[in-house]
């Protein structure tokens, strides 16, 4: 396999065997990669996520870290006489999409014979994380803000990892884990260029399930970026390799009282900083400052997408909606099923909204 790490910043390149998640000069890395889709072959393997093996960064089959993951069911369903196909990413073992990247990152890490890691989260990611250095016998610490809901926190800690619960905003939690991840790898969903890898096949999955046709538009909620980069990646993957000819609108969502990047959309992608917020119960998407808001914006202007905001009214009304429906999701998810109910969508357009967390994570708060 051809790959190699390349900085956004100086772009000095390294070779994707090295353990490191970002430039020496501080940038952001990307990965260099020519994925490949053998359709044929494809089709034929097991449904999961890895039946895209050609497109997937390990090297070698026997690190993958794997719980036959992936392949979630889209489904038809209808939200204020509008239809859309939902895409079922709350169902993954550890009960979010986040399990995609953790997938492909942990069996890195496990490629690189790394033994211990960091990672930081408001949640999910360090659940998938946990969960996946579980099955590699990886130990791992993951930081959280001490406010996050109490069944993801017992969940991380019942996965055997070191939870350190940090006072104060999601921003002071990466603060905490920045000095951590000076001397330990540092497993991030957003620094790290290798969750991504993992993260874009959810949309693989969704091109495959149309019979290989690309959507009209994924509608999802943003707050790192993790699945919105994903969707961007894979897309164009898929569509260099000739599998689809155009690419969807991506819509982004945020909560209106945590919204940095649809405020920087506005505004031709000036990020205010520092940005003010308030709480919101979408807590999987509170982020005030992403780190990689540039390339969030750059993948929405690309796909002549959008970035919009949600009340939290309209967050709950949609959460219930959904569960009504008999899809047990967290409010984060909500965030995109009520920016469907609210953007305007052409009449028979394809439009995929993924469900992203499951709401047994968060009972007690909704």
């Amino acid at each position: 396999m051809n790959m190699k790490l390349r900085c956004q910043s100086c772009h000095k390149e390294y070779p994707s065997s090295e353990p490191i998640w970002n430039c020496k000069c501080g940038g952001l890395l990307t990965l260099d990669f020519h994925a490949r889709f053998p359709v044929d072959k494809i089709q034929i393997r097991k449904p999961t996520m890895w039946r895209y093996r050609e497109a997937l960064p390990i090297e070698h089959d026997k690190h993958i870290i794997s719980f036959d993951e992936g392949f979630t069911p889209l489904v038809e369903e209808q939200f204020s006489g509008k239809k859309v196909l939902l895409k079922q990413d709350h169902l993954f073992p550890s009960g979010s999409y986040k399990d995609r990247g953790a997938s492909v990152l942990v069996s890195k890490i496990k490629e690189l014979g790394v033994k211990k890691v960091v990672e930081d989260s408001s949640g999910n990611a360090g659940a998938a994380i946990a969960a996946y250095c579980a099955k590699a016998n990886i130990t791992c610490d993951i930081y959280v803000p001490e406010k996050t809901s109490a069944g993801k926190l017992l969940q991380i800690e019942q996965y055997g990892a070191a939870l350190h619960k940090i006072p104060g905003t999601r921003e002071d939690t990466a603060k905490a884990v920045w000095l951590a991840a000076q001397s330990t790898y540092y497993a991030s969903h957003y620094w790290n260029p290798f969750f991504f890898q993992g993260t874009k096949t959810c949309i693989f999955e969704i091109v495959e399930q149309l019979g290989w046709n690309a959507p009209d538009a994924i509608i999802l909620p943003v707050g790192n970026g993790t699945l919105l980069l994903g969707t961007y990646i894979g897309l164009k993957e898929l569509q260099r390799e000739k599998i689809i000819d155009t690419l969807p609108k991506i819509i982004g969502v945020q909560a209106e009282n945590c919204s940095p990047l649809a405020q920087a959309w506005k505004k031709h992608h000036q990020i205010k900083n520092p940005f003010t917020w308030k709480e919101t119960i979408a807590e999987g998407i509170a982020i005030a400052n992403p780190v990689r808001a540039k390339d969030i914006l750059h993948a929405i202007k690309e796909t002549n997408g959008d970035i919009i905001t949600v009340k939290e009214k309209d967050i709950i009304s949609a959460l219930h909606a959904t569960i009504q429906k008999g899809y047990y999701i967290e409010p984060t998810s909500a965030v995109a099923v009520a920016g469907f109910q609210k953007y305007p969508i052409r009449k028979n357009a394809v439009v995929v909204v993924p469900l992203t967390g499951h709401g047994l994570k968060t009972t007690r708060e909704s």
